[in-house]
């Protein structure tokens, strides 16, 4: 059976091992594959019988023209690069990653949000460019720091992540408001569901942690925004389109949001164009909050399981049943 990787790279640099994969079949990985040239794509699944992407599309056109796919298996929880139903059609399960970086997504959230109360990486760099040793008090901070203790945390979603979020503030002494349209006893022991109006207007910190659907798209937009605290901090490493970017840029800009920690925007990698690169206090990091290594072998260890149990004949974390 041949196994093809379409776009390994990102998944594993090389601190990881595909071995285990190499196991099942004859086993082939390339590093990239074009996004948009689908002859590429084409050409490299001649003859697969399973195909492992991560971002590289699998179209109607792609599947039709490679009769020997038979199964196609995700290196990530969304598969939209995938026409799924197609597949369906033609009698192709996909497969997810459905749980891997639980942990990691929800650090990196609370990481963001404590260099944006300390800018703990500015300060070390004016130390090292010599400020402190040229200073006249035998201290100094150039930006205003945020103590969280007693502030309130939203998040909007919350599921797995957004509670694992939410647990972390809450060690730091946030107080923490949920907005989700499945309430679960696992979220009402870390925080309080409140309708979505609530939660813009009452929290210090919002965080964005819900999928992306039709009825999330542009949430955070001019109008959200100014129903929020002045001074609020936003935080999104969930999904870029969940934001209306120029809406946050102007909110930055004006101070109505003081600052922004993100991991994600709407196109990726980041248009030079985007506005909020311009923005006044504005993180932005490359989509990285589930790259840890011990996430990514989750991602390894679980892809691993699909095609073993595609093999079996038991497919399992199928989205197109």
């Amino acid at each position: 059976m041949k196994i093809v990787v379409l776009d390994g790279y990102t998944e594993n640099p090389g601190d990881l091992s595909w071995e285990e994969l190499a196991k099942l079949g004859d086993l082939t990985v390339y590093d990239r594959t074009s996004l948009t040239d689908e002859d590429e794509v084409i050409a490299r699944l001649q003859g697969a019988e399973v195909a492992v992407t991560n971002k590289t599309p699998i179209t109607k056109r792609v599947i039709d023209a490679c009769p020997e796919l038979k199964y196609i298996t995700m290196l990530a929880t969304g598969y939209n690069v995938v026409d799924y139903q197609y597949a369906k059609e033609k009698g192709i399960p996909l497969s997810n990653i459905p749980t891997y970086g639980t942990a990691s997504v929800g650090q990196f959230a609370i990481a963001m949000l404590l260099e944006i109360c300390h800018h703990v990486a500015y300060h070390s760099q004016t130390v090292h460019e010599g400020k402190w040793e040229r200073c006249a008090d035998w201290c100094y901070w150039d930006y205003p720091l945020i103590e969280l203790a007693g502030k309130t945390m939203g998040i909007i979603g919350f599921g797995r992540i957004g509670q694992q979020t939410g647990k972390v503030a809450k060690a730091l002494g946030m107080q923490i408001l949920a907005y989700d349209n499945y309430p679960s006893e696992s979220g009402r022991a870390i925080g309080e569901y409140v309708d979505l109006d609530t939660l813009l207007a009452s929290s210090d910190v919002i965080a964005l942690h819900c999928p992306l659907f039709p009825e999330t798209q542009g949430i955070i937009n001019r109008n959200t925004i100014a129903k929020m605290k002045d001074g609020v901090i936003l935080l999104n490493n969930s999904r870029g389109p969940l934001v209306v970017e120029q809406d946050l840029a102007d909110a930055l800009n004006s101070g109505k949001i003081y600052a922004a920690g993100l991991d994600v925007v709407s196109t990726e990698p980041i248009r030079g164009d985007n506005p909020l690169l311009k923005a006044k206090n504005c993180i932005i990091t490359p989509h990285i909050s589930w790259a840890p290594k011990e996430s990514r072998q989750r991602i390894m260890d679980t892809a691993v399981e699909n095609v073993r149990a595609y093999l079996d004949g038991k497919p399992i974390h199928v989205v197109n049943p």
